[in-house]
């Protein structure tokens, strides 16, 4: 036999067994009492030491083998009321957008599946257009109602000044009413007729979602169900 044989036979056992100690020594657990390095930020710089003072043990850190030199462990910190509160907000938010998200495409089929033309999706909003229509029509009807019944009390209060006569309290009083009813009617107009407008926006807008779904120009499909 070669006199080199044994040596490589050597060599190769070597070779054979070597990957198994070295797993076998990666997976073993540190020993207990083993010494450790603790290594945190501090003001902005990287700070070690063999022991964890008090104010660190709320700090993110790791946990080093002082025989290895490999880390063992990391620790995260306490969050702050702040962090926590803003990790709050940032998961409130994904949850949010999320929602909305699946809210859009649930709306989007919902358009494509269930309106065949504009028309169809027209007449949807139609009983809301018209109960918003009818308020606006229904305060200006009583404004000018208001209107005309406060200009016949102010007449006759001024012909009895006028006559050097004392505007009974009844008459003021009714007078103070019919005021404050005629401010609060023009309040609702105005409340109707910007709720019609944003109606209209909204009409406008979920027609052109539509129509992009569909893939259709605006009128287009308007014009064929003529």
């Amino acid at each position: 036999m070669p006199h080199y044989t044994r040596p490589l036979a050597m060599i190769a056992a070597a070779l054979v067994l070597l990957p198994a100690t070295v797993v076998a020594q990666k997976g073993k657990p540190p020993e207990k009492g083993a010494k450790k390095l603790y290594c945190w930020d501090q003001d902005g710089q990287r700070v070690c030491a063999d022991a964890l003072p008090s104010e660190a043990a709320g700090r993110k850190r790791e946990e080093i083998s002082a025989r290895s030199g490999m880390r063992t462990a990391e620790v995260q910190g306490e969050l702050t009321p702040e962090e926590r509160a803003a990790q709050a907000e940032e998961e409130s938010r994904k949850r949010l957008e999320a929602m909305a998200e699946e809210s859009r495409r649930l709306t989007e089929q919902a358009l494509l599946s269930t309106f065949d033309s504009e028309d169809d999706l027209r007449r949807v909003f139609a009983e809301r257009v018209t109960l918003v229509d009818n308020s606006i029509e229904t305060a200006r009807y009583n404004i000018t109602s208001l209107r005309e019944g406060l200009v016949s009390l102010l007449r006759t209060a001024a012909e009895r000044e006028l006559s050097g006569q004392k505007v009974p309290d009844k008459l003021a009083a009714d007078i103070r009413q019919r005021h404050a009813q005629l401010l609060y009617h023009q309040l609702l107009q105005r409340n109707f007729e910007r709720q019609r407008a944003a109606l209209g926006e909204e009409i406008e807008s979920t027609l052109e979602r539509y129509r992009a779904l569909k893939g259709t120009p605006a009128g287009r499909d308007a014009a064929a169900t003529q």
